[in-house]
C-alpha cells in the first residue's frame, strides 16, 4: 500500500486538524485556516469543505495547503506524524529525530487567551448589532423579539469588555479573562452552533432556516458532554492567566 492510500485509510481531516492545533468544535466546525475566518465556517470530517471560501479536499489536500507542501510531502508528513506504515523503502521514522516543540511560556499562554477572548467577544458584538437591526420592533408588535432585547442589554457591556482588552492594564485584562472565561467559552459554543445551523439551512432543499430557533435557544440546555467540554475550556483559559 503506497503512502497516499495508507494515509487516506488511516487519518481523517478532522483528526489532522486537531493534531495540527486547530480547535475543532463538537459539531466538526473550525475557523478556516485558508482565509481570514472570524467565525467557524469550515466543516471537517473524513474530508473538509469551507462554506466561506469554498476550499475542499481530502486529508492530504488539507495538510498540503496548511503546510505549503506538495501532495507527496504532505502525505509523508501525515504518515510520520501519525506513525502510519506504508510500502516505501525510503521511508524512515524521522519523527523520532524531530525536535519537540517548545513549551509555551506563561506570557504566551496569556496572550493566546487574550486573543481568544477578544475574537469571541468581537464575533458576539457583531451578532448583537445585527440582531438590533434585524429584530427591531415594529409599531404593531406587542412583544419585542428576545434577540432584540438581548442586543439592547448586552451591546454596551461587550463594548466595555473589548475596551479593556484593547486599552486596559495587564492586571485588568487578567481579571477579565479569569472572570469571563466560562462565559466566553459558552458564547463561542453558541456562535459555532449558529454558524452550523446557518450553513445547514443554506443547503436545505425546503428553504427552511433554523437560525432564529437556534439563536433563541438557551445555551445552558446543551447536553452533558458539551457542558463538560466547556468546563475544560474554561479551565484552560483560567490556567492561562498569570498568577
Amino acid at each position: 500500500m503506497n503512502v497516499f492510500e495508507a494515509v487516506k485509510q488511516s487519518v481523517t481531516t478532522r483528526q489532522a486538524a486537531s493534531y495540527y492545533g486547530i480547535r475543532v468544535g463538537r459539531n466538526g466546525m473550525v475557523c478556516c485556516p485558508f482565509h481570514n475566518d472570524r467565525t467557524p465556517s469550515m466543516k471537517v470530517d473524513s474530508r473538509y469543505y469551507c462554506f466561506g471560501c469554498g476550499a475542499s479536499g481530502d486529508v492530504i489536500d488539507f495538510a498540503a495547503s496548511l503546510h505549503g507542501l506538495g501532495k507527496r510531502d504532505a502525505a509523508v508528513r501525515l504518515a510520520e506524524d501519525f506513525s502510519i506504515p506504508y510500502d516505501d523503502k525510503k521511508f524512515t521514522d524521522r519523527k523520532q529525530h524531530r525536535p519537540q516543540p517548545r513549551r509555551q511560556s506563561a506570557e504566551q499562554r496569556f496572550r493566546e487567551a487574550e486573543q481568544h477572548c477578544f475574537r469571541v467577544l468581537c464575533d458576539y458584538l457583531h451578532l448583537l448589532e445585527r440582531w438590533k437591526n434585524e429584530y427591531a420592533p415594529q409599531p404593531q408588535d406587542a412583544v419585542w423579539h428576545p434577540l432584540f432585547v438581548e442586543a439592547l442589554q448586552k451591546i454596551s457591556y461587550v463594548e466595555y469588555l473589548l475596551d479593556i482588552l484593547l486599552f486596559g492594564e495587564m492586571e485588568e485584562k487578567a481579571a477579565l479573562i479569569a472572570e469571563q472565561g466560562k462565559e466566553v467559552v459558552r458564547l463561542e459554543q453558541r456562535i459555532s452552533e449558529l454558524v452550523a445551523s446557518i450553513a445547514g439551512s443554506s443547503h436545505a432543499d425546503d428553504g427552511r432556516n433554523g437560525t432564529d430557533a437556534d439563536a433563541g435557544r438557551n445555551p445552558g440546555d446543551a447536553g452533558g458532554d458539551a457542558e463538560r467540554r466547556r468546563e475544560e475550556q474554561h479551565q484552560e483559559l483560567s490556567d492561562s492567566v498569570p498568577a
